[in-house]
């Protein structure tokens, strides 16, 4: 055995030694502090499922994806750390003989393609992401930047280790192409080595077998110790989630709280007490220090999921990006909410339990240091952070390892409302409302009815016009917004109107309808929430409640996914989704107009579209209106926030600028003249935006907000004869004529091709249903019918089509664009 092969074999050994000395008691220590977390319910169920979603989600990159490019590049370099990692195996083998290759795969030309290209990519991809870090640097585009607040010198310490090992992995595969091709070994050949032949016969054409010996073990050698240096670093550095994700992040999304693979969104986690959800009736028999466990007062009240999240943030900074609070100049990151978490949990957590006199004053300040508190007492994370969230569950859909943000941060909500009761003043006024009253405006719930007064048709009221709802087929849940906010008033009354024209039987509960506790829940108010949402299911089982539509994002959500936990299951309905499929069935038939449309732009209300992924049906109803639809750069689960979600509707804007004039900026900025919303606390944040930037500037004040029902209403109420009027004016202009039997105006210069550009959409959201359904899933997705009829609703609608009864036009929709993925 040669002495440098000694050598190498000796240094790789003692490397290993001291690795394991390092790594073995950092593994323990992280152990340690995922471990000292409460329990996380519901974690281990399906686990057949729970494996496959892992597994899609790392070895498909399904949620990097989310970010085309940047996601790609991550890809290579994820295969790149799995697969060189064999290669580093080898190398073990190397440094002690430089002939030695895995057994049974080491010559394996599948293996050896896959383990080529893999390298290449890797490099290339490290690359990509270096420059991508340095054009979105902090020092240039400061609060902009994802990668603000981030440890730059981890993450440039990760990559280089990555490009080093997989440089390496390129230089020794031609190094052993060569010593190879020098013995006349048969194996040196393109089909062993594809992508590195040539650099054997180029950089190691001059050596001799010996060289290539001694050049092949010392390249091994680098590998090998690089690793270990790697591994030596992050034992070290426990709170280097860069690199810790890529082992942590697959237990982290095995144990997410979906198992089918979903994200966090829709319901909150339940607050656990003695392992059981919170029950009212057995608060009683609690003892005093129960009441310590209603939320999370300290970091080592957060359960081990929670501690695991912490652990696995990489600092990416998605979920920075794409926050409303974080966008408008507030203090709430949620990349470096999770950070503060993670550094005070691995500082405080393994001090538990230690002798008091034998730690230092910095530990000392350490473990009596609040989790919530301003600066000057030292507190892990602001009051004005904690209450700046809106909920809207950006972080969560962006993260790529399933961190669960919404639900850490409304569990420390709780533990401020229900134990320290310290909380923006302003919320004093909502839980005296709810409490009081049964809605956040504190109004009289005799008032509940008032909407319905100017209607020309009665809208049936449970207790008073019917028993029990097994008389009609849907509940319509009104909600507090929609029967108190005057702006609301008006999309209540639209879809109660709407659902007359289509003969739905329907009735409300009026009077006997109390808020859903969104509001309070959202706020950590969960003895408020539990009192409403208890209060609302014994009126649901009194009643008979099987099917209820609504027009708020904020009470679908919580009817649909919170009241579970009372055990009721209810299909549970958006009122577009609803509206759509009435449409489809065509017992609403809207009518595109002969002007030139309206333009319009539609805000995806965060608890409609990214909490339950409801976006086609709202879109699919102006597509029927003919309305000329332009997107939002920030749409569907890009969405910008409102502002109203967490309990902020009812909490000033003090920091930073408003969110509601940044969103309402945006619609603005599509030159759309109308603002379509599918919920009413959407409706009051983006028109209250719009007042504010009418007063500034007067072209805007034919621009208006207005729910989608509204517009679905008024296309449905065009009269038979103004249509007739319409054609025969837009017939006569294309003929060069003026009608004879009316006044000139907009219809006789109406532009013929507009006709077909703005009604075209129709079709598309007429789609064909035949009979009911009752699956709220079938609300979502377009039935299809034959040439025949296609043609047939074509022709009702001024829409030119083809043989097969396809629109020969189609309105189409901007492409989702991120300007940073885009570079």
């Amino acid at each position: 055995m040669h002495p440098i092969n000694i050598t190498a074999g000796v240094l790789t050994l003692v490397a290993t030694a001291v690795t394991a000395y390092l790594l073995v008691p950092g593994i323990k220590r992280m152990l340690g502090v995922v471990r000292a977390g409460a329990p996380a319910y519901g974690r281990t169920d399906d686990p057949k499922r729970r494996v496959k979603n892992m597994l899609v989600e790392t070895l498909g990159h399904t949620r990097m994806l989310q970010w085309h490019w940047v996601g790609i590049m991550h890809w290579a370099i994820f295969f790149s750390f799995i697969i060189l990692s064999s290669a580093v195996a080898t190398a073990f083998l190397q440094v002690w003989n430089p002939h030695l290759v895995l057994p049974l795969i080491g010559h394996f030309f599948l293996f050896e393609w896959i383990s080529e290209a893999i390298a290449w990519l890797g490099m290339v991809g490290i690359t990509v992401l270096v420059i991508y870090r340095q054009r979105n640097h902090p020092r240039s585009l400061g609060r902009k930047s994802r990668f603000f607040g981030s440890n730059f010198w981890q993450a440039y310490f990760v990559e280089a280790m990555v490009f080093l090992e997989c440089f390496a992995g390129v230089l020794i595969r031609g190094a052993e192409y060569r010593l190879l091709d020098v013995q006349g070994d048969s194996l040196a050949s393109t089909l062993h080595f594809p992508l590195t032949s040539w650099i054997g016969t180029t950089l190691w054409s001059s050596l001799s077998e010996g060289g290539l010996e001694v050049t092949i073990t010392l390249i091994a050698l680098v590998k090998v110790l690089s690793a270990l240096i790697w591994l030596m670093v992050i034992a070290r550095n426990l709170t280097m989630g860069v690199a810790w994700h890529r082992f942590t992040a697959w237990f982290n999304i095995y144990f997410k709280r979906e198992s089918d693979g979903g994200t966090a969104l829709g319901a909150l986690t339940p607050l656990y007490v003695n392992g059981e959800p919170l029950d009212l009736e057995k608060m009683e028999d609690l003892e005093e220090e129960d009441f310590e466990k209603l939320g999370v007062g300290k970091v080592e009240d957060f359960s081990w999921k929670g501690l695991l999240d912490f652990t696995t943030c990489t600092e990416c900074g998605r979920c920075q990006s794409q926050c409303p609070a974080w966008n408008t100049e507030k203090p709430l990151s949620p990349k470096l909410l999770m950070m503060g978490l993670r550094d005070h949990a691995y500082a405080k957590i393994p001090l538990l339990g230690s002798d008091q006199e034998s730690l230092t004053e910095e530990q000392q300040r350490e473990l009596e240091r609040p989790l919530i508190g301003t600066e000057d007492l030292f507190g892990v994370i602001d009051p004005d952070v904690l209450w700046s969230c809106t909920n809207c569950g950006a972080c969560v859909q962006q993260c790529p390892v399933d961190i669960e943000h919404v639900d850490h941060i409304d569990n420390m909500r709780r533990y401020q409302v229900l134990v320290e009761s310290n909380f923006p003043a302003e919320l004093n006024n909502i839980f005296k409302g709810l409490e009081r009253k049964g809605n956040p405006w504190g109004m009289n719930p005799r008032d509940r009815m008032k909407w319905a007064e100017d209607l020309d048709f009665e809208v049936k009221q449970v207790g008073v016009d019917v028993e029990s709802l097994d008389e009609v087929e849907w509940l319509f849940w009104v909600g507090c917004a929609g029967a108190f906010e005057d702006r609301a008033k008006k999309t209540t009354q639209a879809v109660a109107e709407l659902l007359n024209i289509a003969g739905v039987d329907f009735a409300v509960l009026g009077d006997g309808e109390t808020c859903t506790g969104d509001p309070a829940r959202r706020a950590g108010n969960e003895i408020v929430f539990k009192q409403l949402a208890m209060e609302n299911a014994a009126v649901f089982e009194e009643t008979k409640v099987k099917k209820v539509v609504s027009t708020c994002a904020h009470c679908f959500n919580t009817l649909k996914n919170e009241y579970k936990e009372l055990g009721l299951e209810l299909e549970v309905v958006h009122h577009t989704q609803l509206l759509n499929r009435l449409v489809r069935e065509k017992k609403l038939k809207p009518v595109a107009p002969a002007d030139p449309a309206a333009k319009v732009t539609y805000h995806d209300p965060c608890f409609l579209g990214r909490h339950n992924q409801v976006y086609s049906p709202p879109r699919e109803l102006i597509g029927a209106t003919g309305a000329d639809y332009v997107e939002m750069e920030r749409s569907r689960e890009r969405s910008f926030c409102c502002g109203a979600g967490g309990a902020r509707m009812w909490m000033e804007e003090t920091l930073g600028s408003r969110i509601n004039i940044n969103r309402t900026e945006e619609a603005i900025g599509t030159g759309a003249e109308k603002i379509a919303v599918g919920c009413p606390f959407c409706r009051v944040m983006l028109a209250d935006g719009l007042t504010a930037k009418q007063a500034d500037d007067e072209s805007l004040v034919n621009v208006e907000v207005l729910d989608v029902a509204q517009l679905l209403l008024q296309s449905v109420k065009r009269s038979a004869k103004e249509v007739v009027a319409e054609a025969e004016a837009v017939t006569a202009a294309a003929a060069g004529d003026e009608p004879t039997d009316a006044e000139p105006g907009p219809q006789a210069e109406a532009d013929p091709g507009t006709i077909t550009d703005t009604a075209d959409a129709a079709p598309a959201a007429q789609a064909h249903t035949e009979g009911d359904t009752d699956t709220t899933a079938e609300l979502d997705e377009p039935d299809s019918a034959g040439p025949a009829e296609d043609a047939e609703i074509a022709a009702e609608h001024n829409v030119s089509v083809d043989e097969s009864g396809t629109a020969t036009e189609q309105p189409s929709l901007l492409d989702e664009i991120d300007d940073e993925e885009s570079k």
